[in-house]
C-alpha cells in the first residue's frame, strides 16, 4: 500500500513540476491526465476487492455444498432403523455362534457403530455440537 502511495506521490510531484514550466495553459490538461492516473487506481483497488471478496463468496459455497447434509427424513431414519434391526439378527447369530460372548459383543458393538455414525452424519454437532444462533441449525 505504501509503494502504491509513493507512486501517487511522485505522479502528483511530477504533474505539479509540469504546470511549473508549461505554465497555467496548461493546468487542466495535466489536472485531468492526473485525475484519470488516479481513477484507473480507484478503479484497479475496487475491481482486486470485489474479485477477492467474489472468490471467499465462492469458495464458502463450496464448503457448504460439500459439507454432509441432514436428512431428517422420517422415512429415511426408519428404513435404517429397519435394515439396522434386520441385519442385527443374523449378525448376532454368526458373533455368537462363532465367537460366543466376545463374538456377540462385537457383532453389536459393530451394530451400535454404524447407527452412531449414522445419527452423526445426518445430525451433525449431536455429540458435543452447540446450537447456532445465526440459523438455528446444528453447528460442531
Amino acid at each position: 500500500m505504501e509503494a502504491r502511495d509513493a507512486d501517487l506521490k511522485k505522479e502528483l510531484d511530477a504533474t505539479l513540476q509540469a504546470r511549473r514550466e508549461l505554465g497555467e495553459e496548461y493546468e487542466s490538461a495535466l489536472v485531468d491526465a492526473f485525475l484519470e492516473k488516479l481513477d484507473q487506481r480507484i478503479d484497479g483497488a475496487v475491481e482486486r476487492r470485489v474479485r477477492r471478496q467474489l472468490a471467499e463468496h465462492q469458495m464458502t459455497a463450496a464448503r457448504d455444498s460439500r459439507a454432509p447434509r441432514a436428512t431428517d427424513s422420517w422415512g429415511e431414519r426408519f428404513g435404517f432403523g429397519i435394515v439396522s434391526l434386520v441385519l442385527a439378527v443374523p449378525l448376532s447369530a454368526i458373533g455368537g455362534g462363532v465367537g460366543q460372548l466376545p463374538g456377540l459383543l462385537a457383532a453389536w458393538a459393530g451394530i451400535v457403530g454404524v447407527n452412531l455414525v449414522q445419527a452423526a452424519r445426518t445430525h451433525p454437532g449431536l455429540f458435543g455440537g452447540r446450537r447456532s444462533g445465526k440459523d438455528g441449525g446444528w453447528e460442531d
